[in-house]
């Protein structure tokens, strides 16, 4: 009987297969819901996430912005696999892992590790500082048994705390303290993709700058990948490489951030940009025109036909109603999903 090392089992390097570090191909998201006929039967499943689809690098961050409710944090939980996918492909190195069981699924949720939005519920409060960070250690291996109180300390000082607090309980720690608590248990296992869940959306607005900072020392000095899940645009723009702008379980929009900012050009993309402050305004600058949806957000239990943005849209036409745009790819790696986009000419094929 053969043996397999450690080695031999653990996720090959992107490098080695020259593929992007993880992708998402056509990737969904459906619950089902209780039925209203008999047996509960005919009932129609909620698409939270309905073809989501992106490529990201290794080292890169990529800022997943969006209304409440269009599949962000949903799409962030498929891809550490918190939850599986209902359908399409997760990729990560060239494997697909969208179906794996448990126990082949180990390896890589060592390298795909989650911060979660709420620092106050997403520490175990019966458990000390130096147990929450030193579980993963412990559960991966990652370090030999008996030093794994030395490398939480190491993780400590590391996130800006105090090494000598690792045996205290989540309670004697402030907001922002308890979110560089999740940051170490995150980094614990040395992993190459971490999804932020608005990490500094439930902290005060004087401790979102020190946690912000924070993640971008982390991000250069490990080289680690980043998928920020945001609402706030003006964080996006300071910490993400490339942004992908979502609607209604959907990428709208995706493209650097430089020209997803300069000249965007899906209409949905449009209007979250003209709502964003402008500093210029302050300076003396003519402020830019907002732009005001009228409508309400359909649900995802009963999407609009076509186009999902329509209902909402000022350049809908009867196109937009009966077929789906495709995210078609525009010079300059900006790509859309809209009829009737504006800025640069589609990329020959």
């Amino acid at each position: 009987m053969t043996t397999t090392t450690d080695t031999e089992n653990r996720p090959r390097t992107a490098d080695e297969i020259g593929a992007p570090l993880l992708e998402l191909r056509d990737l969904q998201m459906h619950f089902a819901t209780r039925g209203q006929g008999w047996l509960g039967r005919g009932s129609e499943p909620i698409r939270a996430v309905d073809g989501v689809s992106f490529q990201l690098r290794a080292g890169e961050t990529l800022g997943l912005v969006g209304e409440s409710g269009c599949g962000k944090t949903t799409t962030g939980r498929m891809i550490t696999r918190l939850l599986e996918p209902t359908g399409g492909q997760l990729l990560y190195q060239g494997t697909d892992i969208t179906h794996l069981k448990e126990r082949d699924l180990r390896p890589y949720r060592r390298e795909l590790q989650l911060i979660f939005q709420d620092p106050y519920s997403s520490l175990n409060p019966r458990h000390t500082v130096g147990s929450i960070i030193g579980a993963p250690l412990r559960v991966h291996d990652v370090v030999p048994k008996g030093k794994e109180l030395d490398r939480v300390r190491e993780l400590l000082e590391v996130v800006g705390l105090s090494p000598e607090h690792y045996n205290r309980y989540p309670h004697e720690f402030s907001g922002g303290q308890r979110q560089r608590i999740g940051i170490a248990r995150a980094l614990a296992v040395q992993p190459k993709v971490i999804v932020a869940d608005e990490p500094v959306s439930a902290l005060d607005v004087s401790i979102q700058a020190q946690v912000m900072n924070l993640l971008e020392d982390l991000r250069k000095e490990f080289d680690i990948a980043f998928v920020f899940i945001a609402h706030d645009l003006g964080v996006v723009r300071h910490f993400c490489d490339r942004v992908a702008v979502m609607y209604l379980g959907r990428v709208a929009e995706i493209a650097p951030r430089d020209p997803l900012y300069g000249a965007p050009a899906h209409p949905y993309t449009q209007a979250l940009l003209s709502a964003v402050p402008d500093l210029a305004v302050a300076r003396g600058g003519t402020p830019r025109e907002r732009i005001r949806l009228s409508g309400d957000v359909p649900g995802p239990l009963d999407p609009p036909t076509g186009c999902r943005f329509r209902s909402r849209c000022w350049k809908a036409e009867e196109v937009c109603a009966t077929t789906t745009p495709p995210l078609v790819e525009l010079a300059g790696g900006q790509a859309v999903a809209c009829h009737f986009a504006e800025s640069a000419e589609p990329v020959a094929a």
